[in-house]
């Protein structure tokens, strides 16, 4: 009793509640099907278990079905390592360089993020998992992505059983007329019947699962090499979209320093295509989604971007406007607006406006 609760590595029984998830269920569906279809299409259809060869690749079959589904259960079970309830470092002068985590009452350890699917702040947290419902971190990257290496290898294996078997038990059933292509089901083979024939049933079945095979190696094979860049660079996914998040707010603050200032000198409605405000300006209207705004004579534009004959930019708010309101952008017509003269001395907004901005 003591060996069997030493090889089982859950921290409970609560941890099997993982498994009652679409994600899980889907996987394991999967897994199940080609797995029992390779096995069956094999042995019945395609190579006999009497043979060298057959055995070999049942043994094959068997092995790749053991090996994904130790480090699927691995992955999702042994999990990605939490960070203690209430923890801080041995040395108190640390935790000025600690984020702290209200939810958990701990010190973020350092690479760690907060899950709020787990509720728990995970180490080294790469990104949390649907399919083995729990995130993927420190202690299950490595049962996670060689899960999703053996999983198109086996998936391809199997592809490989269900395309031969079709092949070899309908190569005799075939019969070509001009126009048309029959297959007959009901058509003996010149070799043995097999115990089981390769009826309708088993041919619709075969294709179902050779479909699963097929579209597996391709979406498992596509996050593979996405952990593998991740791997090789040592960065997580969290933190790769941190730094991306970084660079695009030090984009849109490099806009807003090389902003320009406009002042309204015509009213504009927001309309997509103004017939009012020239020919030019209605055909070169910006084909995006992104709005336009309503302008008035004597309101403020800060541009960030444009085209020739329109402008994209911030409305430059009153103190008097609804504190919920923070900012109002869109494009409007470059002929609505012109430069301010003192746009150097104005380029340093008042704190009002920048508060409201």
């Amino acid at each position: 009793m003591g060996t069997f609760c030493s090889v089982i590595k859950f921290e409970n029984l609560q941890e099997l509640k993982r498994l009652c998830h679409w994600g899980p269920i889907i996987a394991l569906g999967v897994i199940a099907i080609c797995s029992t279809m390779a096995m069956i299409d094999s042995v019945l259809w395609y190579w006999p278990l009497h043979t060298t060869g057959g055995s070999v690749n049942f043994i094959m079959l068997i092995n790749w079905t053991v090996m994904i589904l130790y480090n699927y259960f691995n992955a999702m079970f042994v999990g990605p390592g939490f960070v203690p309830l209430r923890w801080k470092p041995e040395i108190s002068q640390d935790t000025m360089y600690l984020q702290y985590c209200k939810v958990c009452q701990a010190y973020k350890a350092p690479r760690s993020h907060h899950c709020r699917k787990c509720n728990r702040c995970v180490m080294k947290m790469d990104h949390h998992c649907p399919w083995i419902n729990n995130c993927c971190g420190y202690q299950n990257h490595a049962s996670f992505t060689l899960f999703l290496l053996l999983a198109p290898l086996g998936c391809i294996h199997a592809a490989f059983i269900f395309v031969m078997t079709m092949y070899t038990q309908l190569y005799n059933r075939l019969s070509f007329g001009w126009n048309t292509v029959k297959i007959d089901m009901s058509a003996a083979r010149r070799d043995p019947l097999p115990i089981v024939p390769f009826g309708l049933a088993a041919f619709a079945t075969t294709l179902f699962a050779l479909g699963l095979a097929l579209g597996t190696t391709i979406a498992v094979g596509m996050l593979f090499f996405i952990q593998m860049k991740i791997i090789l660079r040592n960065k997580t996914s969290i933190e790769s979209w941190i730094e991306e998040k970084i660079e695009q707010l030090k984009q849109k603050a490099d806009k807003r320093v090389r902003s320009v200032r406009y002042k309204v000198i015509e009213d504009y409605s927001g309309a997509c295509c103004p017939l009012n405000k020239g020919i030019k300006t209605f055909f070169t209207s910006p084909c995006t989604e992104e709005p336009r705004i309503r302008l008035q004579k004597g309101e403020f534009i800060l541009a960030t971007r444009g085209l020739r004959y329109w402008l994209y930019g911030d409305k430059i708010l009153d103190d008097s406007f609804i504190e919920g309101v923070s900012r109002i952008r869109g494009w409007f017509p470059r002929k609505c607006v012109e430069k301010c003269p003192c746009d150097a001395e104005t380029d340093q907004a008042p704190e009002g406006e920048k508060k409201n901005r």
